[in-house]
């Protein structure tokens, strides 16, 4: 596990991993022995309230994997009665799964496919919602977590997520959904959570969450990781990072709550760009949408592609202070302050195919390299709460929002050939060149070497560009009870979006500059029926845009700020108007089983009609137009008081309608990253009182990687097993089995170069502490 680099060293804190071990030893040594004789009362602790409003409400089951609202007050209706697609992914299917970070939990959403970056976000999280592209729809408590990382979730209480889209509730972007991660935050109660999984492929993670109660209003809690792991059927590859989440909070269960909330994650690993697609003869151009590549290793699929001087270091800190008020016993103001900021710096080593190689046995090995930090500040003031008109009841909330966005990024040199060697070196990669011909920057496709003796140079390089914007946001929500059969559901949003960025060299003079102002209002608008108190069925309609310079350069920019260059590097001039997406569905809600059990169902149609397109040699316009429709179904909850349920399904029918003049030879295919089919489907049963058993099944069909249809991944079907025994009332251990056939398969699919290959089978045995 041990590595060096001579770039921008990054401590990690083993003194994490060693406190977390003191804290778990000193809190459980002298008490596991009478364990199951003790009787703590923690009856108030064990309900964590999902907003300050629902402290007086009846407490929800904690180990159920029904959850019954929303944690935002812009939902304002419980989820049988909230017109869209909405999954929560509660605590305690988080962990049943054994899931370590966000892309593991949202691997039990069918609809959601995490694709591959190049340059930008490579490593980060890049999911997509329905076919289109989320990276930057992620919030944190309601509030947008701008910034390319890689989220944990050692402090995340659930998380939520929002299909269609979904620009009313989050602002700009959210073109196929959202995506809400719900903090784990102080209560009244003490509680003491801690434990330690060790597990193949050298995993080890300590993880401690503690709640104390300073005095009948006060509390305050501490959550705590440190995590160290390879890959299994990786070589190379590995995992390290370590985090703390304090929490504070006063005046629970008055009037007037404060709380006050920090998040500090650090990681350092070595990154993995995955394997290579093959390639025709004839080169990339050869490539036909009826004969995709797929990715080969030449025989073996551990092969890892990259060397010794590989990295991806990431910092994130996040500071929150809220104050919420009760006006009255039907109304709440709520302000929220938050800055934060993330980091991340890498050297990756990305084999490329663009050098007439793969085909031929032989990688040729580029690098990839970025330094960027983006910084965030938002105040959101809202106003919730019920109030009545001519006798209708309306479950309201309305607020504004200002948000500070700043982006900065530059990269680093790498010169791959430091000693004279033939021209063909930079152009071509063939078997003769493999190793030190090449300056071991040409390697072998089935028997790569990552200790290659390299011996290029490596130097910062403070060329780069900085990005800007700022938000100015007004909302409205409302859920109008015409009866006890009809609601109606309505949002609107104003948002005025100005963005700028300027590129500058090495000396820091400014080579070009420009910027954009967007304003756009996007709404929802839902009618509910519900032919029973337990059940719904509703019509919606809802809309997003997206503005140029969505995500401030930080990751594959869909509808970029300024002109595009082509491969001269001249700017192509762009319309820059913001991308249009609106959402038509139907669906119908059930609870069943006195309440127990979640069944929900929906038909939707998702359309892009003003995408950005390239209309000729000199110019974009917003004049594409793409869509995606199909069907989910999904169950969550307790079929029996034993067993339980957390499936789905999803069908997506996506297809580019419009490319553009220069696009229009990919009309009618699939959009990348969107399956037609996948489900999932996680089940535990309760044997006795302390002995559980569990398993799933997770089924992603074929991927596209381009619009082309010219790469792609195949389908797969992977297994999970879990098993948990409560030793004692405070102790227990939970055995995790994933990817249990061992099955190797693809999860990350990039345009061209490449493909990202998913973990092996991988075993966790946890041992966990309550108190």
């Amino acid at each position: 596990m041990a590595r060096q680099h001579a770039q921008l060293p990054v401590s990690s804190p083993r003194l994490l991993a060693s406190a977390i071990g003191v804290a778990i030893t000193a809190g459980s040594a002298g008490q596991m022995v009478f364990a199951a004789e003790k009787t703590d009362s923690k009856a108030s602790g064990n309900a964590i309230a999902l907003d300050a409003t629902a402290i007086t409400g009846e407490a929800q089951d904690s180990t159920s994997y029904q959850v019954e609202k929303a944690s935002s007050p812009k939902y304002t209706a419980p989820l049988v009665d909230t017109p869209r697609s909405v999954t929560v992914i509660p605590q305690q299917v988080l962990k049943d799964t054994g899931a370590l970070n966000m892309q593991d939990a949202l691997r039990t959403v069918p609809g959601i496919t995490f694709g591959a970056g190049e340059g930008g976000n490579p490593q980060g999280d890049r999911p997509f919602i329905r076919g289109f592209d989320a990276q930057g729809d992620t919030y944190l408590d309601g509030v947008r977590d701008t910034g390319s990382q890689s989220r944990e979730i050692f402090a995340v209480e659930n998380i939520e997520v929002s299909k269609g889209p979904n620009s009313a509730i989050g602002g700009r972007g959210a073109a196929g959904g959202s995506i809400n991660l719900v903090s784990k935050k102080a209560h009244l109660g003490n509680s003491f959570d801690g434990g330690f999984t060790y597990g193949s492929d050298q995993t080890q993670r300590y993880t401690l969450d503690g709640n104390y109660q300073f005095s009948d209003s006060a509390a305050g809690r501490l959550n705590l990781m440190s995590h160290e792991s390879n890959v299994a059927g990786r070589d190379k590859v590995d995992y390290d990072r370590w985090g703390i989440a304090p929490s504070l909070a006063f005046g629970l269960g008055t009037d007037t709550r404060v709380n006050l909330d920090y998040y500090h994650l650090e990681s350092n690993d070595t990154p993995d760009s995955g394997i290579p697609y093959t390639i025709p003869t004839g080169g990339s151009a050869a490539r036909t949408k009826s004969n995709p590549d797929k990715p080969y290793a030449g025989g073996d699929h551990d092969n890892f592609y990259g060397l010794d001087r590989d990295f991806r270091k990431g910092r994130t800190d996040t500071a929150t202070f809220a104050i919420e008020h009760d006006l009255n016993d039907a109304l709440t103001i709520k302000n929220t302050l938050r800055h934060g900021s993330s980091m991340q710096d890498y050297i990756l080593t990305q084999p490329d195919d663009s050098k007439g190689n793969v085909n031929n046995g032989s990688v040729w090995r580029r690098a990839n390299t970025r330094v960027s930090n983006t910084e965030t500040t938002t105040n959101q003031t809202d106003l919730f709460g019920t109030f009545y008109v001519a006798g209708f009841k309306n479950s309201f909330s309305t607020g504004v929002e200002y948000t500070r966005e700043q982006s900065e990024k530059s990269s680093y040199n790498v010169n791959t050939d430091t000693t004279p060697r033939t021209s063909t070196v930079t152009t071509n990669c063939n078997p003769g060149l493999i190793g030190a011909a090449s300056g071991y920057n040409c390697t072998s496709l089935s028997n790569p070497n990552p200790n290659d003796p390299w011996n290029g140079a490596i130097s910062r390089n403070y060329a780069g560009t900085d990005t800007q914007a700022d938000t100015y946001a007004l909302y409205v929500f409302d859920t109008l009870e015409l009866s006890e059969q009809w609601l109606v559901n309505m949002g609107l949003r104003y948002d005025h979006f100005d963005t700028d960025y300027k590129t500058y060299n090495a000396a820091g003079t400014t080579i070009s500059k420009g910027d954009d102002t967007s304003e756009f209002v996007t709404g929802q608008f839902g009618v509910v029926y519900k032919p029973a108190e337990n059940g719904s069925i509703y019509a919606s309609y809802a809309t997003s845009a997206t503005p140029p310079g969505n995500t401030l350069g930080e990751g594959q920019e869909g509808n970029p700020l300024g002109g595009t260059p082509d491969r001269s590097g001249n700017l192509l001039s762009s319309d820059m108007e913001p991308e249009t997406t609106k959402n038509y569905e139907i669906g119908t809600k059930w609870d069943l089983l006195n309440d127990r059990l979640s069944l929900t169902a929906d038909i939707f149609r998702t359309e892009k009609e003003n995408a950005r397109v390239q209309v000729d040699t000199s110019s974009y316009e917003n004049a594409g137009k793409t869509r995606v429709q199909g069907f989910e179904l999904s169950a969550s909850g307790k079929i029996t008081d034993k067993w339980q349920v957390f499936a789905g399904y999803a069908f997506m029918d996506s297809e580019q309608v419009d490319g553009g003049p220069l696009g229009r030879a990919n009309d009618g295919n699939d959009l990348p990253n969107t399956p037609k089919n996948s489900a999932s489907l996680w089940t535990t049963y309760q044997v006795t009182p302390k002995l559980t058993i569990g398993g799933g099944a997770f089924y992603v069909d074929d991927v596209y990687g381009s619009v082309a249809n010219t790469t792609m991944v195949d389908s797969y079907v992977r297994y999970d097993a879990m098993a948990a025994y409560k030793l004692t009332k405070h102790v227990d251990l939970q055995l995790n089995v994933q990817n249990l056939t061992d099955e190797t398969y693809y999860d990350k699919a990039f345009s061209t170069h490449f493909a990202n290959q998913a973990a092996g089978r991988t075993a966790l045995l946890s041992t966990n502490f309550h108190f």
